[in-house]
């Protein structure tokens, strides 16, 4: 480790022109030793306290989004390793109580632990997703108490008042305020975050290891066009160093702070860092933007390459994504539902028929002829493949794919360009509203052709188009309404985490086949 890239520590915080002038501008990670000692916060919330109860006062049951690992104690920061549930704040304080009275006990959660008994009332605020997990699965990460970026995620506003904004930050344009609490013993995966960040522990304890940003190869990165492509993919419980090599000497780089409540932690943008936290844990955590990369030191190149690769990648990726000519709707008055009613009783037929009737004429026409296109191409697919090899149902529905006797094969095709598909250049010239209501529609009427859209004929350049006007209805809609859309629509899939496999991966392929044809 290089001797200017050391932690640095002070008894005191500075003031906010020699913090951005000596620290910030460095891009050094510093800890101010008890500088937050005199917030509200740190007596109120102590569980020691009766800070639970506290907590539970000032938020009551408002809805936050917790985060529901089956890897716990590690929580990656990977979507496929985990799920952002809903959950009352109350029923999270619940849990925090019950563990805190049991742990130790004859009844103590531990890693053989098939779940735990709340009380009736718990479950019926809604903590039924939970009831089967044990509490050290369950981390309420990145909540907001402000956020400057989206006022509609704010959800837990009415603790601002226990917490004090930092000298240091009173000139700074704050991107969030978030609080982490977890309730057993946790482990972030090792990650970099897009924003300068302050880290204040409120009560409990944390143990950071952090590695700078030229310490990258040794982390090994998640690819740059996936989701979680801030994170390591080196596993921390059980690393292959037959895959990640380079790993084993990742400690070499790495320096370690423990941070006490009271204690505030700097990390710098770009900066590695891995965080583990003591059972029933609570901190808050301030980001804000950095300066410009002409300001940055020599060892933050590492970290602003990858930023610029994405920002290349994005704008490449919009270049492929050029808008078609409008389209000429045709409205099929016979199409063929053989897709969706294949192997289906004659009840369920006609039950289906009677929602058909209900749902399909609330459409606006340009949607209706939209969603007749839309089930005619997918049925043109699977007709073409069925002309072609052998096709099977794998299921009672109806839903169909291509199979060899070699290997199952399905019948996606590996289309990157949006003029060679017409299925994904049919929804991105679609509004969001008219995308909504398509889908909806879909999923109620046709919901074996939505599977077999997704799980089957869904191209990489399909897949992105569709993640485009999900972030497009997700900017025009409420967070109630998009709950229920994504409801709807994920509802129809047995396997739920199949077809958001099926999304991401393709996704993944067309950015990756993007990064591969860029000129750079």
């Amino acid at each position: 480790m290089e001797d200017s890239l050391r932690l640095q520590s002070f008894d005191q915080l500075p003031s906010a022109a020699q913090f951005a002038s000596q620290i910030e501008s460095r891009n050094v990670p510093a800890v101010f030793v008890g500088c937050v000692k005199d917030w509200k916060a740190v007596s109120k919330w102590n569980p020691s306290n009766g800070g639970l109860g506290y907590l539970e006062e000032r938020v009551g049951s408002f809805m936050v989004e917790a985060m529901l690992s089956q890897t716990a104690p590690v929580f990656y920061g990977d979507l496929r390793s985990h799920e952002r549930v809903p959950l009352p704040f109350s029923t999270f304080i619940a849990l925090c109580k019950w563990h805190r009275q049991n742990v130790g006990s004859s009844c103590s959660i531990n890693s053989n632990s098939q779940g735990h008994q709340l009380e009736e009332s718990d479950t019926e605020q809604g903590c039924s997703p939970f009831v089967d997990a044990a509490p050290k699965q369950i981390y309420l990460a990145q909540i907001p108490i402000i956020n400057a970026e989206n006022e509609e995620r704010v959800q837990l506003e009415t603790l601002q008042e226990d917490i004090q904004l930092p000298a240091i930050l009173e000139e700074k344009n704050l991107s969030s305020i978030n609080l982490w609490m977890n309730i057993a013993q946790a482990r972030s995966s090792a990650h970099y975050d897009p924003h300068h960040n302050l880290l204040c522990i409120i009560t409990g304890r944390k143990q950071v290891v952090l590695w700078p940003p030229s310490a990258s190869p040794m982390l090994y990165p998640m690819p740059i066009y996936g989701e979680a492509s801030n994170h390591s993919s080196v596993a921390l419980e059980n690393p292959d160093f037959s895959i990640h090599p380079r790993a084993q000497c990742s400690m070499e780089y790495s320096q370690k702070v423990t941070l006490q409540a009271g204690d505030a932690l700097f990390i710098p943008e770009g900066w590695f860092h891995q965080v583990d936290s003591d059972e029933l844990t609570i901190a808050v955590n301030y980001w804000w933007r950095s300066s410009i990369m002409s300001s940055l030191a020599d060892h933050m190149d590492a970290y602003y390459l990858r930023r610029i690769l994405r920002r290349l990648t994005d704008r490449e990726m919009d270049q492929v994504l050029l808008k078609g000519s409008t389209p000429t709707w045709r409205l099929e008055s016979n199409v063929d539902h053989s897709l969706d009613q294949a192997g289906q009783s004659k009840d369920l037929k006609r039950k289906e028929q009677e929602q058909h009737s209900l749902l399909l004429h609330e459409l606006r026409p340009c949607a209706l002829q939209a969603l007749h296109e839309l089930v005619a191409l997918v049925h043109d697919r699977v007709n073409a493949s069925d002309q072609n090899q052998p096709v099977s149902s794998d299921s009672t529905n109806g839903l169909m794919c291509s199979k060899t006797n070699e290997q199952d094969k399905t019948l996606t095709t590996e289309i990157f360009h949006l003029e060679e598909d017409p299925v994904a250049k049919n929804l991105w010239i679609l509004e969001p509203g008219i995308f909504k209501d398509i889908f909806v529609a879909m999923a109620h009427n046709f919901p074996r052709t939505l599977e077999a859209l997704v799980l089957h004929l869904l191209s990489p350049v399909g897949a992105e188009v569709l993640t485009r006007k999900f972030d497009e209805i997700d900017q025009q809609n409420t967070e109630e309404n998009r709950n229920k859309f994504y409801q709807i629509f994920y509802g129809v899939f047995d396997n739920q985490f199949a077809a958001m496999d099926a999304i991401l991966n393709g996704k993944e392929s067309f950015a990756r086949q993007v990064i591969g044809s860029m000129e750079i």
